[in-house]
């Protein structure tokens, strides 16, 4: 029996026991394209459904948990073209196939144990899918649940000659044979796993072995998951999820208490330290960044799949990912400026009306904020998205533009490293010079540029490689391998820069125990770094005095101070 009714805008509801009264044959319910916006408890009440199509209702937003409540079925289900958020919690055990393409605002689906006849499903989101994959229908489950050695029998049941199976039509099921053989028997000769113990008769008669059991249907689902959104959680390894919480703590407690210093130190604001702060706070937000993906991994573990449209279409991304970008490309700027600063001021230690003011690193600086602003927005207005994938960086290369969008940021991150490495070559090159510099002297600030330009390489290289690879659409990684990346290798600057840059030097070290000393702790320690502070700098004034001519030993002093900022 099928009952049609369509194109009607004017209903708005399907009120209690709308079809109540209807014959008991089974019953085809197509109700498409009207004004429904809203399913009564108990509207199908006292049917026997057997499909219930509800497709292009466009204002379609609630079907109530007990609409189905006092029906039978249905066996399938069509919501797709509707604005329904959520399906009903009572009825869905006997839907067979459920259509829910084009379903854009149903992001979350019910209790998957609420689906056990589930054998088809068309949905809207790949990630759902995921959470059907392994998902058997009821009966299968049952079955393997009891019966671990059924493989032999299917293997000998499907052997059989189709005479030989044709012969046995009229007794195509096992448990009549069960029944047979244990016909005479009494109740402790029978097995306490024979089929009679576990199913009543309606349930044996209707059980075909052959077909139920060793040809099980498969449950399908579309679409599938893509390479870029895998069945897996945000991190996807588990050793990753413990390995980023350190990771993130140990760039925002860093980068914070460089910024801390820095602002309260009462010392001049010199052009090393205004830009010092401009790249710990530029790290700061790459710890935000990892602590806010850390977190909603933590919060979404083993039910991505029912939380990746609202993460990845909605605002937490787009901030997540702004804060990636925005962090990464100012850290870059900023890092690429004070090499050049400690370049200029080397080459230029004598001259001092040529030393860089803070009046001159405040507008570069200026400038830098907003390209690092505006390429972390772009995607924002449609040139790449951060919505492609779980962890919101600007994968999406399908148009030209996101390509070339792509291209740039990899590209002007390669020339970055690049100046990085020749101004330390040629600061290298400066301080060698033996008239200038001990030996000891010489090794320890080759040293510490190799430190410098090794944490650049290890955090730019392996990243620019394969993104490079995959802005060309052939990429030579996986989305869940460069999660790797991006917890092991994409930090490493947001990790080590306050350390290498501030934390490790004699400056910020005085800052440092002078702000504790504010607070009652270290005083003494903070008064011997304000005795050796001022014996330097008197003696740096008297040295200044009796010179006539910069010397070589206080160009040399020059050099090395510029390293030490």
């Amino acid at each position: 029996f099928q009952r049609e009714l369509c194109d009607n805008l004017r209903m708005t509801i399907i009120p209690q026991n709308a079809f109540q009264g209807m014959n008991n044959e089974s019953l085809t319910l197509k109700l498409y394209k009207n004004g429904f916006e809203d399913i009564h408890s108990h509207a199908f009440n006292g049917t026997k459904l057997n499909q219930l199509i509800l497709k292009d209702n466009k204002n379609l937003r609630r079907i109530h948990n007990d609409a189905l409540r006092g029906a039978t079925g249905p066996d399938v289900l069509d919501i797709s073209s509707t604005a329904l958020e959520s399906l009903p919690s009572y009825g869905l055990e006997a839907i067979q196939v459920l259509n829910a393409m084009s379903s854009y605002s149903l992001k979350r689906l019910p209790p998957l144990d609420k689906f056990s006849s589930l054998l088809e499903a068309v949905l809207t989101y790949p990630s759902h899918c995921c959470a059907f994959r392994n998902l058997r229908t009821e009966k299968q489950n049952l079955l393997l649940s009891i019966f671990d050695n059924f493989s032999k029998e299917c293997e000998s049941t499907m052997r059989k000659p189709t005479n030989e199976m044709l012969d046995d039509s009229n007794n195509t099921s096992l448990w009549s044979a069960e029944k047979n053989v244990h016909l005479f028997a009494t109740d402790e000769e029978i097995s306490p796993y024979s089929y009679s113990t576990i199913f009543d008769d309606s349930e044996m008669d209707s059980f075909d072995f052959e077909y139920d059991f060793c040809q099980p249907k498969v449950l399908t689902c579309t679409p599938e998951p893509d390479a870029f959104n895998p069945c897996e959680d945000i991190l996807g390894y588990s050793f990753l999820r413990v390995l980023i919480w350190f990771i993130n703590i140990l760039a925002i407690a860093g980068n914070f208490t460089v910024l801390l210093v820095l602002l309260t130190s009462h010392y001049k604001l010199t052009v090393p330290r205004f830009l010092m702060c401009n790249l710990s706070f530029a790290d700061f937000c790459m710890g935000l960044y990892l602590l806010l993906i850390a977190s909603v991994d933590a919060q979404t573990s083993g039910q991505y799949y029912n939380h990746a449209i609202d993460w990845q279409t909605g605002s937490g991304c787009s901030t997540a990912g702004f804060f990636t970008v925005f962090a990464s490309e100012l850290s870059v700027y900023t890092l690429t400026v004070i090499t050049l600063e400690r370049w200029h001021t080397i080459t230029y230690a004598m001259q001092l009306d040529r030393k860089l003011r803070l009046r001159h690193a405040v507008p570069i600086m200026l400038g830098g904020w907003l390209f690092s602003i505006g390429i972390a927005v772009l995607p924002l207005f449609g040139v790449s998205s951060y919505m492609k994938v779980s962890i919101c960086l600007p994968m999406d290369i399908e148009t030209g533009l996101s390509q070339a969008y792509i291209l740039l940021i990899l590209v002007l991150n390669v020339v970055a490293f690049i100046v990085i490495c020749a101004c330390y070559i040629k600061i290298y090159i400066a301080v060698q010079n033996p008239e200038l510099v001990a030996a000891n002297k010489d090794t320890k600030v080759a040293k510490r540029m190799a430190i410098l330009i090794f944490t650049d390489f290890t955090c730019m290289a392996p990243i620019s490689f394969f993104a490079i690879s995959a802005a060309f659409k052939v990429p030579l990684i996986t989305v869940t391998n460069s999660k790797i990346l991006l917890v092991l290798f994409y930090p490493v600057n947001s990790c080590a820069n306050p350390f290498l840059y501030a934390i490790f030097t004699k400056a910020f070290q005085r800052d440092f125990f002078l702000l504790m000393s504010k607070l009652g702790c270290c005083k003494s320690r903070a008064e011997l770094y304000r005795m050796n502070y001022f014996s330097a700098y008197n003696s740096n004034c008297k040295n200044g005095a009796a010179a006539t001519a910069p010397s070589k030993a206080s160009q040399a002093f020059l050099l090395l101070s510029a390293l030490e900022k």
